[in-house]
């Protein structure tokens, strides 16, 4: 009778070892910032008769799930199917071309049993795992190493591009800088990878001059453009691998110039006044208010008036009365700035910067490579996401549709954020047994 009575809990034990090595912390975190992103949704509709707040819970809910599943599912063997993950990534993509259902201009999502999923969301992790296999195998200290990494993304990029979906496609590079750099490249060589975009901006600065400078009538730039054409030579001739250093700078520099006159190009000759204003609003504060700066203005607003300690949950003005468009997605934030305040915000950035440390730590203590890259490209995801979706709320960065992880409202993001957690709780489950650690 003792021996029968202990076979359950014998056996209870045995099934929870199973997540034994897993970082609770971090698994405690995630859940409970998904269930205060609900909260805060609920809040921003709560006079509307919507139930976008249960979604978010329930989808979460199938998150932790499919997360717990994965946490005690080797992640090895993905490095096995790299290249299938990577093949069904791109087909997802090219399917949505073919029959994706369009909104707001974009073809982003396919319509699957009355919902819709936005595969270019869930491409995030098929490029984290392929890369974390190919950077596993060879380390990115060499440039063919740089050069094979960059043109494997560059077709998941591409598609998403062209969808339109460049909020995604910033979030693919900030993954690729990341991993790329945690596989050992050289930072001079990261910088010159966005260098050209720099220069494309910088051109278009005719400060400290009134007009820019102009040479033959054919190139056109301002001096700080100038200025980093010859910084990014100077990095090309000490960091670049090849003998002839000479070449390394005329090279780079070359590069950088060709960047900037095709940003200067993009901006004078393609693009329109209204996606000017768009991208720039946000160094201007207060223009436009009632047309391209009308969400930032308002966010702006609302996180200000919260001042302190906010105005209390369900009871910010602005919130309640819908003054903030999109508040239940991307402007999520401005409602925790007018309800909780200043210490609410708070609050949130030290859960993020915790979820960030772990990530970091199960990178550090991952048993191979591949478990360090693949928690390395979820934290270059995650942490690119939260500074550009906080930055454009506050008015520190132009508007760009990026979500708040585990916090906006959105089905396919709040997914692909736990199935992420849940690699990286594999990584950390079969990690070496040992005593660890805060």
């Amino acid at each position: 009778m003792i021996f029968k009575r202990f076979i359950p809990q014998i056996r209870r034990q045995h099934w929870l070892n199973s997540w034994q090595q897993m970082d609770w912390m971090l698994f405690w975190l995630t859940i409970g910032i998904s269930t205060f992103g609900g909260l805060m949704i609920l809040s921003t509709e709560l006079r509307q008769p919507v139930t976008d707040w249960f979604w978010h819970w329930l989808v979460a809910a199938i998150g932790v799930v499919i997360a717990l599943f994965l946490a005690r599912s080797r992640y090895e063997n993905l490095m096995h199917w790299h290249w299938v993950t990577y093949a069904l990534t791109n087909l997802s993509l090219i399917a949505v071309m073919i029959i994706g259902t369009s909104a707001k201009g974009a073809q982003r999502w396919i319509s699957i049993g009355g919902f819709n999923v936005q595969p270019s969301e869930f491409a995030k992790i098929g490029v984290i795992i392929t890369l974390a296999a190919v950077l596993h195998k060879r380390t990115a200290s060499t440039l063919e190493s740089v050069f094979r990494t960059l043109a494997i993304t560059a077709i998941p990029w591409g598609l998403v591009f062209l969808q339109p979906d460049l909020a995604t496609s910033l979030v693919f590079g900030a993954i690729v800088l990341g991993m790329l750099y945690w596989a050992n490249a050289h930072p001079g060589w990261l910088v010159l990878m966005i260098s050209p975009i720099i220069s494309a901006i910088l051109f278009s600065i005719n400060w400290p001059l009134s007009e820019p400078v102009n040479v033959f009538n054919i190139l056109s730039f301002g001096v700080l453009g100038l200025v980093w054409v010859v910084a990014m030579g100077i990095v090309g001739w000490y960091t670049l691998p090849w003998r002839k250093s000479a070449l390394n700078a005329i090279g780079a520099s070359a590069l950088n110039l060709l960047g900037g006159e095709l940003g200067v190009f993009v901006w004078e000759h393609i693009l329109r006044d209204y996606q000017k204003n768009r991208l720039t609003v946000f160094l201007r504060p207060g223009h436009d208010i009632f047309g391209v700066g009308y969400h930032q203005h308002q966010s702006r607003i609302a996180i200000g008036a919260g001042e302190v300690w906010g105005w209390g949950l369900f009871k910010g003005p602005m919130t309640q009365l819908n003054f903030v468009p999109e508040q239940h997605t991307d402007f999520i934030f401005s409602a925790v700035g007018e309800e909780l305040g200043f210490v609410g915000c708070l609050v949130v950035l030290f859960v993020f910067c915790l979820i960030c440390f772990r990530l970091l730590r199960i990178a550090e203590t991952a048993k191979d490579n591949f478990g360090s890259l693949l928690a390395i490209g979820v934290l270059s995801m995650i942490l690119f996401q939260l500074i550009v979706n906080i930055g454009m709320t506050v008015g520190l960065a132009p508007v760009a549709g990026i979500p708040l992880p585990w916090m906006s409202y959105g089905r396919s993001a709040m997914l692909t954020n736990f199935i992420a957690l849940g690699l990286v709780q594999s990584v950390a489950n079969f990690r070496q047994r040992k005593k660890y650690y805060f």
